[in-house]
């Protein structure tokens, strides 16, 4: 019997299972960072997770798309030990949800509440609306998102258009501030479809927008009061007296088929998003964020950490301000949660909750919804911690120093740059496609930062950079070698 066929055919299997193991352990290298813990929901509960605030040391509270608010006790403990606690019901799809003064407040479909436990016996008894200002007509688009408190007390609120491409109810496409004292303030028009508002460690305030009309790849917008988000479908509200006196005259149309650094230059209320999430690479639908002030969860302080519902996974964002416009990079971050990411919430001890669901949209994780929760585990990742603009190029810097040789070898990177069509059809493929050399690079002495000069950056575009051939000085790989830079502006010098 000629025995070379089915060695042939065994050694092959054994190169796939060989790849195909690899392949798990490059998954694997995560977890060797951060423990994503799966918590469990008691059964009968169906925890369509919305918005996570927590309310003490050691108690977070949880909202649903079901209309449901949770508490849950012992959060930061063992997970058999955690007690779930039926808060309130009967709520209209909260999405979004923050303590203050005492009371805990949801933002549902139709208004701000704030809801309070009167007798103390776990069970909300009293029941206020703060603002019921905008409109709302029963289509399934019309979320309502809102923030926890700004400095100064206000909520911050963004309503869905109703559909993809209108709006049918006042204030829809908007973003409106609810003051202390249940004012509506109208603050932002331009909004198309919102899955998370929230601030910076500096408290400015952005929200992200998913993929549709006017929005080529889902992003991340700064929020300014006056300004335009890029989405002419709610500014018909503009004729209102409230808006006219909040925000001044309606801005000009955008043009279709145009691209927004173009666009921008003739709309001076227009803001372009500070990052844009490539479509099918780093996720489908962005949606909540949340940020390290203290320090707790790795090495990344201040930076945000971004959801993606359909790819249920988190992102790593460092944001930069140039010539007075927020812009900067997106990373790949971690991966492996149960079901689709639409909210996040820090504790002060670095300890992370995500809750999602898939109902509507589907979501990679496999599960109909999920609560997570994530550790670091003290061990610091081979990363770029951040990439910024120079008037040259990027400036790199990592979390482990580098060898010399393989970060200044210019085979080591590559870069390509592109952009998206601004239009009013619904999404957009990748247009205007160029390849930034790279000319140098060069590392600074304490081997932490690479200096890339880099010629043909293009203004408007995203800068996809690929570390692959980088090694820090134990010779291993970027746990995540590529970042998606949005360069809005160039700075001088």
């Amino acid at each position: 019997m000629n025995s070379k066929p089915y060695n042939l055919i065994f050694g092959s299997l054994f190169f796939v299972i060989l790849i195909f193991n690899l392949s798990l352990l490059a998954e694997e290298k995560e977890s060797d960072f951060y423990e994503i813990t799966s918590i469990p929901i008691p059964e009968g509960i169906v925890l369509e997770g919305s918005g996570l605030t927590w309310l003490d040391s050691n108690t977070i509270a949880v909202c649903g798309r079901r209309g449901q608010i949770y508490t849950i006790q012992n959060a930061l403990g063992e997970t058999s030990n955690l007690k779930f606690n039926l808060y309130a019901d009967g709520l209209h799809e909260p999405v979004g949800l923050h303590a203050a003064g005492g009371w805990l407040y949801a933002t549902q479909r139709g208004e701000l509440t704030r809801i309070k436990d009167m007798d103390g016996d776990g069970r909300a008894d009293r029941f206020e609306t703060v603002n019921d200002q905008w409109g709302i007509t029963g289509d399934y688009h019309e979320y309502a998102l809102g923030s926890s408190p700004d400095k100064d007390g206000n909520t911050w609120i963004v309503l869905c258009l109703t559909g993809s491409f209108s709006s049918q109810a006042e204030y829809r496409g908007w973003c409106v501030r609810i003051t202390s004292d249940g004012e509506l303030i109208p603050t932002s028009s331009g909004i198309r479809s919102p899955g998370g508002i929230g601030f910076n460690h500096l408290g400015d305030v952005f929200y992200s927008d998913n993929q549709g009309p006017w929005n080529g790849s889902s992003s991340l917008k700064h929020l300014m009061p006056g300004s335009f988000q890029g989405h002419p479908g709610g500014n018909v509200w503009y004729d209102l007296p409230d808006a006219k006196a909040a925000m001044g005259p309606r801005p000009t149309l955008p043009v279709s088929n145009s691209r927004i650094h173009i666009e921008r230059e003739k709309i001076p209320e227009y803001i372009p998003p500070a990052i844009i999430f490539p479509h099918g690479v780093l996720g489908n639908s962005t949606s909540g964020f949340c940020f390290d002030a203290k320090g707790g969860f790795g090495p990344f302080k201040n930076q945000l950490f971004v959801l993606d519902q359909t790819y249920s996974v988190v992102n790593r964002v460092v944001l930069e301000k140039v010539n007075g416009v927020y812009q900067g990079v997106a990373f790949p971050f971690l991966k492996g949660f149960g079901s689709g990411n639409l909210a996040a919430s820090m504790h002060d001890s670095g300890v992370m909750y995500v809750a999602g669901t898939d109902r509507g949209w589907g979501a990679r994780g496999g599960k109909s919804f999920a609560l997570d929760r994530v550790r670091w585990t003290v061990e610091i990742p081979f990363e770029i911690y951040e990439m910024r603009v120079t008037s040259e190029g990027f400036r790199l810097v990592f979390t482990h120093p580098v060898d010399r040789q393989s970060a200044t070898q210019l085979q080591s990177y590559q870069m390509s740059a592109y952009t998206y069509i601004y239009r009013s059809d619904y999404g957009s493929p990748v247009v205007d496609s160029s390849n930034p050399i790279i000319k140098s690079a060069s590392l600074s002495q304490d081997g932490m930062t690479v200096d890339l000069i880099v010629d043909g950056i293009v203004k408007g575009h995203i800068h996809e950079l690929s570390c692959k051939g980088v090694r820090n000085k134990s010779g291993d790989e970027l746990l995540h070698d590529t970042g998606y830079y949005t360069l809005n502006e160039i700075p001088e010098n």
